[in-house]
């Protein structure tokens, strides 16, 4: 039995999703020409990838000649939202209050940022 695809990114998942969300689309080996983060993929690696990515729905492809152009399906922001939802569902049972504890008692805060974070509450609390 294959072992189960997980709806959230991977490492590589999510470096090949970058590569594609700031080109708007590419082919495998334009989407290789511009991850520069190391360490570097085999064109093998990127094709299999992008090839888990469009099973999994964050992808489509077209043919142009021989090649295969992917686009994203799924933008950045909805990527982001589904993953900190994952997270927050996996390690602090639905509570997004709990999640914004823990990362302020592990991180701190700085004043600007607490700022920040008053106004942006007193706006959801105001409408």
């Amino acid at each position: 039995m294959p072992p189960r695809q997980s709806g959230t990114l991977t490492e590589a998942e999510l470096r090949i999703m970058n590569v594609l969300w700031g080109k708007g689309s590419g082919t495998v080996q334009q989407v290789l020409d511009s991850i520069t983060e190391k360490p570097s993929l085999a064109y093998n690696s990127v094709l299999t990838t992008i090839r888990v990515l469009e099973r999994k729905g964050y992808l489509k492809h077209l043919k142009d000649g021989r090649a295969h152009v992917y686009t994203p399906l799924v933008g950045q922001k909805e990527a982001t939202r589904s993953e900190i939802r994952h997270l927050v569902s996996r390690f602090f049972k639905n509570s997004q209050e709990q999640l914004v504890l823990n990362l302020l008692e592990d991180q701190g805060i700085e004043p600007g940022e607490l700022d920040r974070l008053r106004e942006m509450l007193d706006g959801k609390v105001a409408k």
